[in-house]
């Protein structure tokens, strides 16, 4: 099957009009008309209903022109990706990171991706605030959760849990608890995200799910500052194991219940629409795929001793 007929195809199908297609491809009508009746032959049905005054699609032509289109933008990011390897990346790319994620992990990893494209510009948008990709005007989201709406390209990152922890000076004044109720004995700092504080916090263990609503003193619309209270020893915080690795690694916060699997996390790269899968967009995306595959990697060395 040939590339060219299936472009052919799809401008018929725009135009209505074979000549039209043909004129505006700089090929014969007959050619034109020679190549749609090739490609109806190879997938054995027919795509257009002809009349001595019309052409439309048929109803397999209509399916199939939904698949035609994604294919041939598929073709051309990826010929897009192959130029932006010759260093063809420039222009402006606004971004849109949670507050958490991108001061302490996303921002470093953005300056050395920088460095490999000076010609590249770069508006950040940092927040905990679901940004309005229209009415912000951004161009590619950091987001954990994938989005509801299926207008939008999702490109998944990394699956990582929830973790249950505190500080050391928080344990040793405190106590450790022993059992998953003793939360409610302990103060436990929050994060808001729109409007809704997230104070009912589960886990799993042997296939069973436990779901425990906690109180505290201190909540803020802002996730990184829960983590900035919990390293200062103000209770304990609940959070993506990525968000708090830094903390974790250097010790400066302990992982408590390593026995019980916290909830589950997603963390998508997400473009509004097809349109918007530039190929900077998708060397963003290998470039978090490495990253926090590595980071990963060595929080699980971590995590993987705190649970022995």
């Amino acid at each position: 099957m040939l590339i060219n007929d299936l472009a052919l195809f799809v401008r018929v199908a725009d135009c209505g009009n074979i000549s039209a297609a043909a004129a505006e491809m700089d090929i014969s009508a007959a050619s034109a008309s020679a190549a749609i009746k090739r490609l109806e032959k190879q997938l054995d049905t027919s795509l257009f209903i002809r009349t001595t005054r019309s052409l439309r699609l048929t109803v397999q032509g209509e399916r199939y022109l939904i698949h035609c289109r994604r294919a041939l933008s598929d073709l051309a990011l990826g010929e897009q990706a192959i130029a932006s390897d010759k260093g063809k990346i420039s222009g402006t790319l606004s971004l849109s990171v949670s507050s958490d994620f991108g001061r302490n992990l996303f921002v470093p990893w953005l300056d050395e991706f920088l460095l490999d494209f000076p010609q590249l510009q770069v508006r950040l948008h940092l927040g905990d605030n679901i940004s309005s990709f229209y009415h912000d005007k951004i161009d590619v989201a950091v987001r954990y959760g994938k989005p509801q709406d299926s207008n939008q390209v999702a490109f998944p990152i990394c699956s990582v849990d929830r973790v249950l922890c505190a500080s050391p000076e928080y344990l040793a004044e405190f106590g450790v608890p022993d059992s998953l109720e003793q939360l409610i004995e302990h103060n436990c700092l929050f994060y808001m995200l729109d409007e809704r504080t997230h104070d009912q916090w589960q886990f799993r263990r042997d296939g069973q799910e436990y779901k425990v609503r906690v109180t505290g003193n201190r909540s803020a619309n802002d996730a990184e500052i829960a983590r900035r209270w919990a390293v200062a020893g103000k209770g304990l915080v609940f959070k993506s194991s990525l968000d708090l690795a830094d903390d974790l690694i250097s010790g400066r916060l302990v992982r408590l219940f390593p026995e019980y699997q916290g909830e589950p996390v997603d963390l998508y790269l997400v473009c509004p629409g097809r349109e918007h899968v530039t190929p900077v967009v998708l060397l963003l995306r290998e470039m978090l795929r490495q990253r926090t595959q590595a980071l990963s990697k060595s929080l699980g060395k971590i995590l993987a001793v705190q649970k022995s």
